[in-house]
């Protein structure tokens, strides 16, 4: 049994609580250091002092996998509580500032961030030279409560109550292979057709053939040899000739090389929305990034 906690005494080291929340979301200590931006071993040494200063035993070390322990559990329902104020007080803090300049975080797909948003981004430093913007290239959603980011560009519509969410476009896809290897293998005709070739995966192969055999694409895993969880290196393994993929109609346009493949097959459509905090639209430089954003969006870039 667990020695409990006297919450009384407890005088927090805030940078020992950030590894020890870091560590309770990520399950360890290197999946922690990376979502902080720290080492391993420091990430060990806060979590290991927080649990010297409680007197308590918050995980227990089980092989490489790390548990909570019920008083690292009761401890954990504080601690976020914690940090959601904490947050709170800096998103509000960022929303009273009526400079611009400063940072301001957009986070979008590596795709995205490589190839669609640099023209963007120099409208925005011609409007606003002294802004600093940090692109957070990243496929997963990054929380934007949690200040990972001041801006998101998303294709799901943001659920969380206190977020801004707008559409600002909706955008098109299709089938993509090098020319090389479509004279290599042959231009298909139809569907059946296609679903002979090599394809590379973007990300999950179940979630690809659960998108694709609705359409009518009847592909399996055998289709699959080579794929990425990066679109950037999965795209450039079809400009490299490797099979075929779904890429962006726009991002195509600016790969030569590349040609569509089922040219008259009606490509997909999925939508682009931008979500911000509603406290953190407030703030003149995040407004002003988020606005031209959403015009760079609906006049089809």
């Amino acid at each position: 049994m667990h020695k409990r906690m006297n919450w009384d005494a407890i005088n927090f080291d805030w940078n020992q609580v950030r590894s020890f929340l870091a560590t309770a979301e990520e399950g360890s200590f290197s999946a922690a250091a990376r979502v902080l931006g720290q080492t391993q071993p420091t990430v060990g040494r806060q979590v290991a002092a927080l649990e010297a200063a409680l007197g308590v035993v918050l995980f227990e070390r089980v092989g490489k996998s790390l548990n909570l322990t019920s008083t690292g559990a009761e401890l954990l329902l504080h601690v976020r509580e914690m940090a959601d104020v904490a947050n709170r007080i800096s998103l509000t803090a960022s929303g009273q500032s009526q400079s611009v300049d400063g940072l301001v975080k957009i986070t979008a797909s590596d795709m995205m961030s490589a190839y669609l948003l640099p023209p963007v981004l120099r409208q925005i430093r011609l409007a606003a030279p002294r802004l600093e913007i940090d692109l957070v290239a990243a496929n997963e959603i990054r929380d934007i409560q949690r200040r990972e980011a001041d801006i998101a560009i998303r294709h799901v519509r943001p659920s969380q109550p206190d977020l801004i969410a707008r559409l600002v476009a909706e955008d098109s896809a299709s089938f993509y292979a090098a020319t090389s290897y479509l004279e290599r293998v042959g231009r298909p005709n139809n569907e059946t057709e296609l679903a002979k070739l090599d394809f590379v995966a973007f990300g999950e192969v179940e979630e690809i053939i659960g998108y694709l055999e609705p359409a009518g694409i009847p592909i399996t895993e055998q289709n699959f040899r080579l794929g990425s969880k990066s679109g950037v290196v999965a795209w450039e393994m079809i400009r490299q000739g490797f099979g075929v993929g779904v890429m962006s109609d726009k991002v195509a346009e600016l790969t030569p090389g590349i040609e569509r493949v089922l040219p008259k097959r009606e490509p997909f459509t999925f939508p682009i929305w931008l979500a911000t905090h509603s406290e953190l639209h407030t703030a003149r430089r995040i407004r002003l990034v988020f606005d031209i954003l959403a015009e760079y969006f609906s006049c089809g870039r």
